[in-house]
């Protein structure tokens, strides 16, 4: 099936745009960030903080610099993420008890349960989203995905 094929026939013509992998890319970014967007209205949690307090209640005492760099992040976008986090009681931050140059994380209760709901909503985001796909899509989808991003 060609680029020209995935465009259906009550969307406007978008020309050579069609053929750009990129731009293909971009609006299917942006339909499902939408989605997350919608879906997490109520819990008001970025995609962001949601990644962190997951990955600090999956490693109880992760190091503050190893969230960022699991993540992918920059020092200053973790350690903004994290203290918006702690403000709000979902994390606790204690002296490492290896190396006391270094922040120890931990989930609070209210971060376990505000967790909880997130993982429900992203629950419904992902069967939104993987309604699209079989299971073999899916699996070819998130292969060919990881190599851009690895």
């Amino acid at each position: 099936m060609g680029a020209a094929s995935l465009i259906e026939s009550n969307e406007p013509e978008i020309g050579e745009l069609n053929d750009i992998v990129g731009f293909h890319i971009r609006l299917a970014h942006g339909a499902v960030y939408r989605h997350f967007t919608e879906t997490f209205a109520e819990l008001d949690l970025t995609q962001k903080q949601v990644s962190v307090l997951w990955l600090v209640a999956d490693h109880p005492g992760i190091s503050q610099i190893e969230v960022g760099t699991r993540l992918r992040m920059d020092r200053a976008t973790t350690m903004t993420i994290v203290n918006r986090l702690q403000e709000r009681d979902f994390l606790r931050r204690e002296r490492s008890e290896t190396d006391g140059r270094k922040q120890a994380l931990y989930a609070t209760p209210t971060g376990d349960e505000a967790l909880a709901q997130a993982k429900n909503a992203i629950g419904e985001h992902e069967d939104w989203l993987k309604s699209r796909f079989t299971p073999e899509e899916i699996e070819k989808l998130v292969e060919m995905l990881a190599r851009i991003h690895d």
